[in-house]
């Protein structure tokens, strides 16, 4: 049994992601990695130090290694029910370790706990900021780390990215608008999957969407593709120069890039969805259910 320290600033919600995160482990752990996390909870409940927590959390993936955390059905919707948008089928056991070590952390008080954090962020290596990004929609505090994460955008690292960007929750959750629309952008640039980002559809505005206009017509100016996933981020801001680019898809586009317009078109403003007329097929394909911007990604990822 993995040693349980309680929190200081400890909700139900943030007990119940504590207690998912031991089962988890207790059933996919070998029992020398669970003796030596057991050890370091103990430890770290004895001496709530700094050094403490980052000793076990730079230990992490030396000691339970890096497999892929094993999650049944049930396990996924009971992750869902306790902190909706939650994804930890895509941690891994070091990760998902770590992410219990940062819950288990006792701090004095807030300001202690995000100094912690942010000493773990600037002395961590790739794998260790995989694991805080990917943590921040269940820690303590996450209106607190908010100027963390997006600081987190601005990194080179792609796999650190998408940490922060894709089935993350965080984002969507806590990010302005300003801070959404480059992430967005960015993701595009760093050619990630929109489609894994959390929200995408219940954040479009209408900067993004201008602003997306314009990464395509420069792509289009340098002779270069463009990602038809773009067209999702239009929402019903689909008038005057973007729809005259949908307009250009639909009618110049490759069939898959046909298919995103016209799904674009679909969600998008009266004039747009007047567009379909000239597709019919996509149209009805659209009315009934067969080509969906969740059907579109699983093949044009």
């Amino acid at each position: 049994m993995i040693a349980s320290i309680q929190h200081p600033t400890e909700t139900s919600k943030t007990s119940g992601i504590l207690n998912y995160l031991q089962n988890c482990l207790e059933k996919q752990l070998h029992q020398s990695a669970l003796t030596w996390l057991n050890w370091t909870m103990e430890k770290l409940s004895e001496n709530p130090s700094q050094q403490t927590l980052f000793i076990g959390f730079s230990q992490a993936a030396r000691q339970v290694g890096k497999a892929n955390l094993s999650l049944s059905q049930e396990a996924l919707s009971t992750a869902r029910q306790l902190r909706p948008g939650w994804m930890p089928e895509y941690w891994t056991v070091d990760q998902t370790v770590r992410t219990l070590l940062l819950l288990n952390f006792r701090a004095e008080d807030a300001d202690d706990y995000l100094a912690s954090i942010e000493k773990l962020f600037s002395a961590a290596d790739v794998a260790e900021q995989i694991a805080l990004y990917q943590s921040l929609p269940v820690l303590p505090y996450p209106e607190q780390l908010k100027a963390r994460a997006i600081e987190g955008l601005r990194t080179n690292m792609v796999t650190v990215f998408n940490a922060i960007a894709l089935h993350n929750p965080y984002p969507a959750d806590y990010f302005d608008e300003a801070a959404w629309n480059q992430m967005v952008l960015k993701a595009l640039f760093v050619e990630s999957h929109l489609s894994q980002i959390q929200g995408l559809d219940s954040r479009v505005n209408a900067k993004l969407a201008k602003m997306l206009s314009d990464y395509a017509h420069e792509r289009w100016s340098a002779g270069r593709s463009v990602n038809p996933q773009l067209w999702r981020g239009m929402g019903s801001f689909t008038e005057g120069e973007i729809l005259a680019d949908l307009d250009k898809v639909l009618r110049e586009g490759e069939p898959f890039e046909q298919q995103a317009a016209a799904l674009a078109c679909y969600r998008g403003s009266a004039e747009a969805q007047a567009l379909l007329d000239r597709v019919p097929t996509l149209k009805q394909a659209i009315e009934q259910g067969q080509l969906t911007w969740e059907s579109f990604s699983q093949t044009h990822l």
